[in-house]
């Protein structure tokens, strides 16, 4: 049996730029990519803390500092307002046993102020 399981997340990025016009994703910095172990082209849910939005979508890698909504997306958000973004894993119990998701906080221009995984 294998369940869903929070891989990674961050926590209150503030959306940058909006594109409607665009095949539809998110845009996110590679160095958050690379703390919260996300990848370019892999599924994660958005949620909009100002305005209760929650969608999901997928990655693409984005230029330093940026939060990009693109496609649809993009009516879904507005320029500083704050996401959190999340990523999920399937595991078996066992595997769940040993795992820690990694949460990466941020501040209002998107740089790192921690990484961690959350503790059981």
């Amino acid at each position: 049996m294998l369940i869903t399981i929070l891989k990674s997340k961050i926590h209150m990025a503030t959306i940058t730029s909006t594109e409607l016009y665009y095949m539809g994703s998110i845009a996110i910095d590679k160095k958050l990519l690379k703390a919260a172990g996300m990848y370019p082209g892999e599924k994660v849910a958005v949620l909009n803390f100002d305005n209760g939005n929650r969608f999901e979508t997928y990655i693409i890698e984005g230029k330093p500092g940026e939060i990009g909504l693109r496609g649809p997306a993009a009516r879904l958000g507005q320029s500083g307002q704050k996401l959190i973004i999340l990523s999920y894993a399937l595991l078996t119990p066992s595997e769940i046993k040993k795992f820690k998701p990694k949460i990466v906080f941020v501040d209002d221009k998107n740089k790192i102020k921690s990484g961690k995984k959350l503790s059981k």
